[in-house]
């Protein structure tokens, strides 16, 4: 990796100068060769690349520079898991590198070899997803850390922060892509998974340290979720998530794009089914998705796992057994499970309280129940 201080000062200079994005940068990069040689050029050459402005732009230094390079130096020097990665070095990742919008300059702390893992999946979902849809989320990255597959994520609540969780358990590997510098953690509640990421994985941004949590930069950071990865998991989705924009990106790359199927009442299942009609995988199993990667990997089989809806989990109460068994894997409410089973009220709460806290239950919006549902 590059680690001379002069070349990176000036990726940064470049990164940083007003009003030339990194499609304008490329175009520079092409013409003149590396950052220090396009500041060199007299503005008449730059004006035949980039438009006036963008070339008097490029020939003043752009504000808080300075400070910026200090910052960013001493950042690095902190630590050897710490790395500036410009578009020019030789350990950029192909696959990224590939992609229509590669980023200029990448950002990483962490397990630097991850970039070049040999088999990668996006796992990417709701902010806001439902129980069983945060314990898929979980359980397929275990499974699929365990088979060796490195899970790509982007650290947000819900889906995101189970996916990465689950590699983790699993003792696998895991790459978080940020839409802040790297000095800063969004969401705060994410503070010590996003450390723990950074001890036994990798956290990726292409954004300068000190940048604050914006909307615009999540979406963009999609493009490095799906160019780092061989294929895309959709876990739950509305039919406005962002995860969306990461499937279609991926699809756009030529990538694989897998969508796990939910209830078609579900707010949160109706953008996996979109993604479905539109050609996506229907998967199930972690099994499914490792198959379609030719990823050859024996897993462990979950006895736990029902195969239909009428068989429930080894070792539960038989008292328990005929209320599982009615409330079916849609959420469902109480007045409901009293029609189906005929339980008294405090009875049939008893009984819910016992399977909740054995994690067989789980309580959704409005009141409602929904079996779970190991994957």
């Amino acid at each position: 990796m590059d680690t001379d201080p002069a070349e990176l000062a000036a990726w940064l200079r470049l990164r940083l100068t007003h009003g030339v994005g990194d499609a304008s940068a490329r175009k520079l990069l092409a013409a003149f060769g590396l950052p220090s040689q396009i500041f060199q050029q007299p503005v008449s050459a730059l004006r035949h690349v980039v438009s006036a402005t963008q070339a008097d732009a490029l020939l003043t230094l752009p504000e808080g520079f300075e400070a910026q390079w200090v910052q960013t130096q001493s950042w690095l020097d902190q630590s050897p898991a710490h790395c500036m990665l410009t578009l020019a070095d030789p350990a950029y990742p192909r696959e990224l590198l590939e992609t229509a919008d590669p980023p200029l300059v990448l950002f990483l702390m962490g397990r630097m070899e991850l970039l070049h893992h040999p088999q990668r999946l996006a796992v990417v979902g709701s902010r806001n997803p439902t129980p069983q849809g945060e314990q898929n989320a979980h359980d397929f990255a275990l499974a699929l850390a365990a088979a060796g597959v490195c899970v790509v994520s982007g650290l947000a609540l819900g889906v995101d922060g189970a996916a990465h969780s689950g590699a983790l358990d699993a003792g696998g590997a895991t790459i978080a892509v940020v839409g802040t510098g790297l000095d800063r953690v969004y969401p705060r509640r994410h503070l010590s998974l996003a450390h723990r990421i950074a001890q036994h994985g990798l956290v990726v941004s292409e954004f300068v340290l000190g940048t604050a949590p914006a909307a615009a930069h999540f979406p963009k950071r999609n493009r490095i979720i799906a160019g780092l990865s061989q294929g895309t998991l959709v876990v739950e989705a509305a039919l406005a998530s962002g995860s969306l924009i990461t499937a279609r990106l991926a699809a756009d790359m030529g990538r694989e794009v897998f969508a796990i199927p939910g209830s078609i009442h579900a707010t949160q299942s109706k953008g996996c089914h979109a993604l479905i009609r539109q050609g996506a995988k229907l998967v199930e199993s972690a099994q499914d998705v490792l198959e379609d990667l030719r990823i050859v990997a024996p897993l462990a089989a979950d006895t736990d796992v029902p195969t239909d809806e009428h068989d429930v989990p080894h070792g539960l109460d038989a008292a328990q057994a005929p209320l599982l068994l009615a409330m079916g894997f849609e959420p469902i409410g109480l007045d409901a499970l009293q029609a189906r089973t005929g339980l008294e009220t405090a009875q049939l709460q008893a009984q819910l309280l016992e399977l909740e806290l054995d994690g067989h239950v789980s309580r959704a919006n409005g009141g409602l129940f929904q079996r779970m549902v190991r994957i």
